[in-house]
């Protein structure tokens, strides 16, 4: 994308809802198209547990065009944050080319928002790879911090000394609360 068209898409606000069934060919297909593996079945998925109220996933279009989403698990997987009732923010994706326009910025702001109707704390995973960096950044430039658990990776907290494989699945989760 030219500076020019940047520049341009910086002017239009983002508009953000709910996920409806005829986004997902768009989202899939963007998703491929830089090369990750995000199926159509994901995002079938996410609305199937949206329809169900365990999950809302807000998307994020700048003229009609897709540019990324978050969802919101009201019941976290994260044992810490499921023993506290606390509601986690997770798989949250800005496309590329419509990073640092405040997107992200305006998908967070909406989950908090909902989310203070029924927790004055939320909850965030975030990946401890350079790729995770932007999103380090911007939780604690957020107000996130440490949930005070040590690192995640699959299904348990790391012990120390513990040899494990630094991928996805390693995380720090952290918390904020809302006012």
């Amino acid at each position: 994308m030219s500076a020019r068209s940047r520049e341009a898409m910086q002017k239009v606000k983002p508009k953000i809802r709910l996920l409806k069934r005829r986004d997902i060919p768009e989202i899939a297909q963007a998703f491929r198209e830089i090369g990750w593996n995000k199926p159509d079945s994901q995002y079938e998925r996410y609305l199937s547990q949206q329809e169900l109220g365990v999950r809302n996933v807000y998307v994020a279009f700048v003229e009609k065009q897709f540019a990324g989403y978050l969802t919101i698990c009201w019941e976290s997987s994260y044992k810490p944050f499921f023993i506290k009732s606390i509601p986690e923010i997770v798989d949250f994706n800005v496309l590329p080319t419509f990073r640092r326009m405040g997107i992200g910025t305006l998908l967070m702001d909406k989950a908090e928002r909902e989310i203070v109707k029924v927790s004055s704390v939320v909850g965030i995973g975030v990946g401890m790879t350079s790729d995770y960096g932007a999103a380090q950044r911007l939780y604690i430039l957020r107000g996130y911090i440490p949930d005070g658990c040590g690192l995640h990776w699959r299904d348990h907290h790391v012990n120390y000394r513990e040899e494990i494989r630094v991928d996805d699945d390693l995380a720090l989760y952290l918390t904020k609360e809302l006012k």
